[in-house]
């Protein structure tokens, strides 16, 4: 018997199924010709939009419509799958993590009724491996997750868990970490390994997302060391990408600094070490480096073969809001930190935002 975590359009769905074992006869004929034609299927394309930290506030400090505020997004996530990460929780109930007189600890919830605002924006699929997903303790967790599944936007991060979603005739699995127990924790190689294992036999195509680094304007470089914020051990993204990709991943994107980082390409295979903060209303800073944000845009084929790639850059007005940028300054800034930190590795942004793909990726 084994026993699969799936999710679909409907959202995320625990699957059983039996192995059966089928026993096939064989006759005798005249015939004096026997030949087998192999046809191999045909490679279908899906595109890819992806995005970071998406905060839509927190009770009582809400925007008055949700679908408004995020409208100005909405044209440039078009694609046949649309990935973000939740920061923070849709409930109405459970009590904060933070005590009442904490002055460094945050805690976000939005009402349930938020998430149709999301599936409107065309997101079809959010995470919760991030260190906001139990603000609200584990009935706001279990309110988050009937609220995405409600509205048909596919879960995934929490732990053990795997999203699914079938598009185009092709299975994409979203298998996403962050440095913490009550996620898939990326601190534990073995959960790497083993849930990296179960997506890839659950889809064609695997997509690796990690929570992970420091957080601010001067964490906008990949260390290639353990990063470490407010005492936590944050992992080592560039370890952690490069072993997920080992293990099969077809793409590796990531948040959690808050701030864009660079791109590299390693065995053909794309990671994007930071998309930083896509919309945070009213939660954080919106200056410098901080108020830079993109959506990442990736043509793949049923094999996980990225064929095109483009950033649209995006700005973070002050007060949470994005919007697509027309200086293009994600561009240059994230070219900057590709080419210091991975020299030829590095993917680099182009003409019309397209990411220039190495001959045999």
């Amino acid at each position: 018997m084994i026993v699969v975590l799936l999710a679909g359009g409907a959202g995320a769905y625990l699957s059983t199924r039996a192995t059966a074992t089928t026993t096939t006869s064989t006759s005798t004929t005249t015939s004096t010709v026997a030949r087998t034609v192999t046809t191999a299927p045909p490679i279908t394309h899906f595109t890819l939009s992806a995005v970071g930290d998406t905060d839509l506030g927190n009770t009582p400090q809400l925007p008055a419509n949700p679908t408004a505020y995020l409208a100005p997004v909405k044209a440039a996530l078009s694609a046949d799958i649309v990935f973000g990460n939740l920061e923070g929780t849709m409930t109405n109930a459970g009590v904060s993590k933070c005590g009442a007189s904490s002055s460094e600890c945050y805690a976000f919830r939005v009402p349930p009724s938020f998430a149709r605002a999301y599936k409107d924006t065309g997101f079809t699929v959010l995470n919760s491996a991030n260190n906001h997903s139990y603000d609200f303790g584990a009935q706001g967790q279990a309110e988050t997750s009937a609220a995405l599944k409600a509205v048909g936007i596919v879960q995934a991060g929490l732990p053990g868990q795997i999203g699914v979603v079938h598009v185009h005739g092709v299975s994409v699995a979203f298998v996403d970490f962050a440095p913490y127990y009550l996620t898939n924790n990326m601190l534990i190689a073995r959960q790497e390994s083993q849930l990296i294992a179960q997506a890839k036999r659950e889809a064609r195509v695997v997509v690796v997302y990690m929570h992970s680094g420091a957080e601010g304007t001067s964490a906008d470089h990949v260390t290639r060391q353990n990063e470490y914020y407010y005492g936590e051990n944050r992992g080592n993204p560039y370890v952690f990408a490069h072993t997920a990709i080992d293990e099969g991943a077809d793409l590796v994107i990531a948040s959690g600094p808050h701030v864009l980082r660079g791109m590299q390409w390693y065995k053909g295979r794309l990671i994007a070490y930071s998309l930083g903060d896509f919309t945070n209303y009213d939660a954080f800073a919106s200056v410098s480096d901080l108020s830079l944000s993109e959506v990442l845009h990736v043509t793949m084929t049923s094999r996980g073969v990225i064929t095109a790639a483009s950033v649209v850059p995006m700005t973070i007005h002050q007060g949470g809001q994005a919007f697509v940028d027309p200086t293009h300054a994600a561009w240059s800034f994230m070219n900057q930190l590709s080419g210091e930190d991975f020299a030829s590795s590095a993917a680099l942004i182009g003409a019309h935002g397209r990411i220039t793909i190495p001959s045999g990726a």
